[in-house]
């Protein structure tokens, strides 16, 4: 999986840009705001969801331009592209060579892993985060696994809205409502545990003393059997209709990450210690895809240099090197990557432009 060529045109900070980008590493040095984290986000528009910073696609578009935006990327002989029109800001259209296609459907062709500083908070914040990341990691190996996502989660709003509404709804809505939640919801929860429990026999091999080796728990409330799920929406109905919404299923699941050799909870860990714990997490999960589907995903690593002392920054890039792969860093000092291939590729990141160095 190796981006050859990434287009952008009046995403963010670029008006226009076009790299020319080979297997290995791609570095990205600048000051701080110069657009840096910008291209890697356009990278990470070319899978599943909302990119590595969540945020709304009418916040993507240039300020100079009309509201709409465009990535596109070619890998070999495909071309992938996603973005808005002037019609319709807020809409985002997926293609994949010229054939428009539901935007789930790019982890088929693609799967791309990143680290940014935000996720430094992952073990401290609410469970929403735990469970975005762990979905994102699901994703990238079983590509289904977003569609089902989306179902269950429409299916649940429109749940939440019948139980919300003055008047009692009609029962068999609800019972049909129940059983599509029950299908979608078992199946994602079933993948999601079947995916940590792969993470958790490869990080156990893994560890070569480089980071902290994670320990990963899932608590599910064993929500994968479809019929344990659907009695428990029925049981609870009555107290859902009184809360204005649904109490039980995957989107009320949990990821907590050990520190395996403490065997102590991440968010008790140190600073230093989290950040190794998901590194070793990205990294064993590369690897599942690697296996699973023949070919290395693409990282994104944003600032992360920065955070590791130099030995261990030479150890990093030696390890993802021997991987292969491509990977994108990015950082405010050409000399955090002096470790890095002599082959890598070098820009240099300035205010909407990007020099090759």
């Amino acid at each position: 999986m190796t981006i050859s060529r990434l287009t952008l045109q009046n995403f963010r900070n670029y008006p226009q840009l076009r790299l020319e980008t080979t297997p290995g590493f791609v570095v990205l040095s600048g000051d701080n705001g110069a657009g840096k984290t910008n291209i890697l986000e356009a990278v990470s528009l070319l899978s599943p969801g909302r990119g590595l910073r969540r945020a709304s696609i009418k916040d993507m578009a240039n300020e100079e331009s009309s509201g709409d935006f465009a990535v596109a990327a070619e890998l070999g002989d495909i071309q992938l592209g996603t973005g808005t029109s002037m019609e319709y800001p807020e809409r985002r259209k997926t293609r994949v060579n010229g054939a428009a296609v539901p935007t789930n459907d790019l982890a088929q062709w693609l799967s791309i892993l990143w680290l940014t500083p935000a996720m430094d908070r992952l073990f401290m914040e609410g469970a929403s985060g735990r469970r975005n990341f762990l979905d994102r990691l699901v994703t990238a190996l079983e590509p289904e696994h977003a569609r089902n996502c989306t179902r269950y989660d429409a299916a649940r709003r429109e749940r939440n809205r019948l139980l919300a509404d003055e008047y009692m709804p009609d029962s068999e809505w609800l019972d049909a409502l129940d059983a599509q939640l029950a299908g979608f919801g078992s199946a994602v929860a079933e993948v999601r545990f079947r995916i940590t429990e792969a993470l958790n026999a490869a990080l156990a091999i893994t560890y070569d003393g480089l980071f902290a080796s994670a320990k990963l728990h899932l608590d599910d409330k064993q929500q994968r059997s479809e019929q344990a799920l659907l009695e428990a929406l029925r049981a609870n109905r009555q107290a859902d209709r009184r809360a204005g919404r649904t109490s039980t299923g995957p989107h009320r699941a949990d990821l907590t990450v050990f520190h395996r050799a403490k065997d102590q909870a991440a968010e008790k860990c140190s600073t230093g210690e989290q950040k190794a714990l998901l590194f070793s997490i990205i990294l064993a999960h590369a690897d599942l895809i690697t296996e699973q589907r023949g070919s290395r995903p693409i990282l994104l690593l944003d600032e992360v240099a920065a955070h590791l002392d130099p030995q261990r920054r030479a150890a990093l890039f030696s390890k993802l090197e021997e991987k292969g792969g491509q990977v994108w860093l990015t950082g405010t000092e050409p000399g955090l990557f002096e470790d890095v291939p002599d082959d890598a590729l070098h820009f240099q990141v300035a205010g909407g432009t990007v020099t090759k160095r």
